[in-house]
């Protein structure tokens, strides 16, 4: 390759880790918490707007909240947790579903297209939430000795083996869960939001800064990639907010059932 063409290559500088570090915008807050904070009220105002009348034939705004808040009452917590024990649960897990989601689906908002939990520290702390929700019921329940016995010990296994099985359900149920929640959502969103990035700024460089003719379909093709990919972002985005609260559900379930 001519000298000319390396200059040529090294044009384009490809999209990394650096790209989710946003200047602040005022007084140490930046873009992401920024969006945090929108969503909350968001998720709060649509919910409130929806409800606040109440009537016995709901309108189209009353009935969309109906049927959001149905999702996952019925679909999350009463099928995962139980009936007996889920309408408890039922306000978290709807505020956590749809503050992740919109969080989530501002990825491809024009104008702020930037996934709030791409940031490992937003999710870690939403995981940290929930830790200490199933932890804190698991301990009401169960007592706490009795509740570290409830995640430690599998019923019917018994003898030498107990040895093994014991520290590794502990650092299984107790310790590890929250990092492997956090750690789902932050990379689905941190690696869906790259590839944008990626398609994008590749498709405009190859499209209208190079200088070689043979480059141009390809930067077409590259936007084309990702329109594709943003489509495709819609669904992880919704399944990754699902997932989070499904969890969630699974592990409130565990820690208060009766039985291990």
């Amino acid at each position: 390759m001519t000298i000319a063409g390396l200059v040529r290559a090294e044009e384009f500088t490809p999209p990394g880790p650096g790209d989710f570090e946003l200047p602040a915008l005022f007084g140490g807050v930046d873009k992401p918490m920024l969006q945090l904070v929108l969503a909350a009220l968001l998720v709060v105002g649509f919910f409130w707007v929806a409800s606040r009348r109440g009537e016995l034939v709901p309108g189209k705004l009353q009935f969309a909240g109906e049927q959001a808040y149905t999702f996952v009452r019925n679909g999350i917590a009463r099928d995962i947790i139980g009936s007996r024990d889920f309408m408890m649960f039922v306000p978290y897990l709807v505020a956590l579903f749809f503050f992740i989601l919109v969080n989530n689906f501002f990825g491809l908002v024009p104008l702020i297209q930037f996934p709030s939990f791409s940031r490992a520290s937003f999710a870690y702390g939403l995981a940290a939430l929930t830790w200490v929700l199933y932890n804190g019921v698991g301990i009401w329940r169960h007592g706490l000795f009795g509740y570290l016995k409830h995640q430690s010990v599998p019923g019917g296994v018994s003898g030498p083996i107990l040895a093994l099985i014991i520290p590794l359900e502990f650092i299984s149920n107790i310790l590890v869960r929250p990092f492997t929640l956090a750690l789902r959502l932050f990379a689905n969103m941190f690696a869906g939001h790259l590839l944008l990035i990626l398609f994008t700024l590749g498709g405009e460089y190859l499209l209208l800064t190079s200088d070689v003719a043979f480059y141009k379909p390809v930067g077409v093709v590259a936007f084309l990639l990702a329109i594709a990919i943003s489509f495709l972002e819609l669904l992880v985005q919704f399944l990754q907010a699902y997932v989070f609260t499904l969890l969630t559900a699974m592990y409130v379930s565990g820690a208060i059932a009766e039985e291990h």
